[in-house]
């Protein structure tokens, strides 16, 4: 999936390594996502059809900082083909319930490139709330980008959730 949709993905995120479109560099990102979620500093889910078990996408809580901020950053992707789908907005939410019910988080933000639109959307329908915008905030494909910065508490989750 990674291969498939390098093109699509760049304009979107880091540049990345060539090794990181190898299986060798999928299968040691998994290991990374085991160790950093043993060690409570990141946890990366895998967005599969329940269909056919079909990888589609990945979500994860990164930046995980415990004491007094309890927050993590939110990332995400999908698979070109199966955009526009809701997939996304679904794997946020459940994303979300692993932060505040089992992680024990207060607070997830996620930073999205201003000319993102679908990525916004699947924000806002998952219950983020804009915050403001944040300059130069990552480098994306080798070029310092401006970011719309959300978030959403564990108090307006628990409004949201069915």
């Amino acid at each position: 999936m990674r291969t498939r949709n390098r093109d699509f993905f760049e304009p979107w995120e880091p540049t990345q390594s060539a090794r990181h479109f190898t299986l060798t560099g999928q299968r040691d990102e998994i290991d990374r996502s085991l160790s950093d979620a043993k060690r409570d500093v990141r946890y990366a889910f895998g967005v599969f059809l329940t269909a056919n078990d079909e990888l589609v996408g990945r979500v994860a809580l990164s930046n995980v900082s415990r004491g007094a901020w309890q927050n993590a950053t939110l990332g995400y992707y999908i698979d070109e083909a199966h955009n526009h789908r809701g997939y996304a907005t679904d794997a946020v939410k459940l994303a979300l319930r692993f932060a505040f019910s089992s992680a024990g988080l207060h607070r997830v933000q996620a930073a999205v490139l201003s000319r993102n639109v679908a990525s916004r959307r699947v924000l806002e329908k998952a219950g983020f709330t804009r915050e403001g915008r944040s300059t130069k905030y990552l480098q994306i494909n080798g070029v310092w980008e401006d970011h719309e910065m959300f978030a959403v508490t564990a108090e307006d989750w628990d409004g949201l959730e069915p």
